[in-house]
């Protein structure tokens, strides 16, 4: 089994199994609302936070030796202080260029993950991040133009279901229709799925997650 598979399968059976469920169902609810439509009707609360939001940010060092119930807890305390204790399942967070930079610590994805955060929107990722996320089942849309976006402000997402690349749509509260960046469909399947072991179960037929 590889690193990224092990990591997925401790996630998967500790404390975050049963938010990253919840989570994986709000992020298909967010990414896939309008896989059918041309435009989604589900609205998701904007979070704006700044550029190199790292992973000791989102996952404190001195937290690591807890859960990812509790680490979710102190998730972008730094920087704002009520974001755990207030952010509701479906909401998004939007950011400046090189989000989730810094160390290759899966929690920080799996933070975000338990808290529901239906998808995270950012010019850039830092690379580990990004593959760490989609395992997790997190969404990561990357979009030039984020910044037009505003704090508390509510966007749909358009996340067309297609073959090869996904080249995925957020609708602004104010009608201005922002266009991201390329998804390869398997990363989207993933997402939508809740996770890299969640999409080879709905693949094979089984159980990995206890396997």
């Amino acid at each position: 089994m590889s690193t990224a598979t092990s990591a997925a399968t401790s996630n998967a059976t500790s404390a975050a199994s049963s938010n990253a469920t919840a989570a994986a169902s709000s992020n298909a609810t967010a990414a896939s609302a309008s896989s059918d439509a041309q435009t989604s009707t589900a609205r998701h609360r904007v979070w704006k936070l700044g550029a190199d939001i790292d992973t000791d940010l989102l996952a404190p060092g001195y937290v690591m030796k807890h859960g990812i119930d509790v680490i979710a807890t102190h998730c972008l305390e730094s920087v704002r202080p009520e974001f755990a204790s207030t952010v509701q399942r479906g909401d998004v967070l939007v950011a400046g260029p090189n989000f989730g930079i810094g160390s290759s610590r899966e929690q920080a994805a799996g933070a975000l993950v338990t808290l529901g955060v239906a998808a995270v929107i950012a010019p850039s990722y830092g690379g580990l991040f990004f593959r760490n996320a989609f395992n997790l089942g997190l969404m990561l849309l990357t979009c030039p133009d984020v910044d037009v976006l505003e704090e508390g402000e509510a966007i749909a997402l358009h996340v067309p279901a297609t073959e090869g690349q996904v080249i995925p749509e957020i609708l602004a509260a104010d009608g201005r229709t922002l266009r991201c960046a390329p998804i390869p469909s398997f990363l989207v399947d993933m997402a939508q799925a809740g996770g890299l072991l969640n999409q080879l179960a709905r693949r094979y037929g089984k159980e990995l997650t206890h396997g």
